[in-house]
């Protein structure tokens, strides 16, 4: 918006009126870049699941993953360096740990024994979960209310997920959720470090990628972890590079943290919290995968827990236990 001495101007910008576009509203810049980054989010559960078909190896699309916003975000970062240094080691563990190498390779690894509504409930839905256990053990209050009862439904929409694989026992797909439950965990513990960093989204974004591709690079040198970068299909490499390093990578916290100013952080996380929908809905064309009768009950009730997770009642406010799934997944 370009402003005057007289006060903020109303016209429309000339490059809008000469291709006769609307102007929109700060509300609405904020819906469309909200609707943007759970698209994105909902690729990342996708590609999550499609790995196990690619001719990527993990190690590969980890690789694009950090690598590709450092090498966009390079200049950006280095005018940031000294700030990134200041972190504390024990944040930013807990920040390259939580959202870094390990919990993409088991987010990675899950997905490729279960499914993608698989990946899109249980890693964004368990978060809540897992954040309110480190706050009770850190010696904050217990969650009450609507938070509790979305804590509720959240593990109750997990349980009705997984149920029909332990009866008969499906030991691959309860192995890949368990490990989804691990992948979970550790975006918890990244959403506690970011809630104790002092970084815009660009420097957080260095602090996670930075460490994240050096040891990744380092176990691929080393050859503890094999790749097929050189040999991989052209096709496989520019998806993982759009969807996990531009997308998930760079333009997902950049533009939920452009939500979050626009439209507030509780309209912001109750809108994000449709993303196991969109995966399950993008799943059935993209992947083939068709939703069973445990995917239709439990995708609903994590979502519906989400978005009551994330309510804060009016008269007292309790702490968000959102978690930062969107930012740099």
């Amino acid at each position: 918006m370009v402003t005057t001495n007289a006060g903020p101007a109303t016209a429309t910008p000339p490059a809008a009126r000469a291709a006769g576009l609307p102007r929109l509203s700060p509300q609405a810049k904020g819906t469309l870049a909200l609707v943007v980054t759970v698209l994105i989010w909902a690729a990342f559960a996708l590609s999550a699941r499609a790995l196990s078909s690619s001719s990527l190896l993990p190690a590969d699309a980890a690789l694009l993953r950090f690598g590709v916003p450092l090498l966009v975000l390079a200049p950006a970062l280095w005018r940031r360096r000294r700030r990134i240094a200041a972190v504390r080691p024990a944040t930013a563990l807990k920040i390259a740990c939580g959202a870094g190498v390990p919990f993409f390779l088991a987010a990675m690894y899950g997905g490729s024994l279960t499914s993608a509504a698989f990946v899109g409930s249980i890693v964004p839905g368990m978060v809540p979960l897992f954040v309110s256990a480190l706050m009770v053990a850190g010696g904050r209050g217990a969650p009450r209310g609507t938070q509790a009862a979305g804590l509720g439904l959240i593990a109750v929409g997990v349980v009705a997920l997984v149920w029909r694989y332990v009866v008969p026992l499906n030991t691959q797909v309860l192995a890949g959720a368990g490990i989804l439950l691990v992948a979970s965990g550790l975006w918890a513990l990244y959403t506690v470090g970011l809630k104790e960093v002092d970084l815009d989204p660009v420097g957080s974004i260095g602090l996670l990628c930075l460490p994240s591709f050096a040891v990744m690079a380092l176990l691929v040198l080393t050859g503890v972890l094999p790749t097929g970068l050189a040999s991989a299909a052209g096709s496989d490499i520019a998806l993982f590079l759009v969807v996990q390093g531009l997308g998930v990578g760079l333009c997902a916290g950049l533009l939920y943290a452009f939500a979050i100013r626009s439209l507030g952080a509780e309209r912001s996380s109750t809108v994000g919290s449709l993303s196991p929908v969109a995966v399950v809905l993008l799943a059935i064309p993209l992947l083939g995968e068709s939703p069973t009768a445990a995917v239709l009950v439990g995708v609903p009730l994590i979502t519906a827990g989400v978005a009551l997770a994330n309510r804060r009642p009016r008269n007292r406010p309790l702490p968000r236990i959102q978690p930062e799934v969107p930012d740099h997944a």
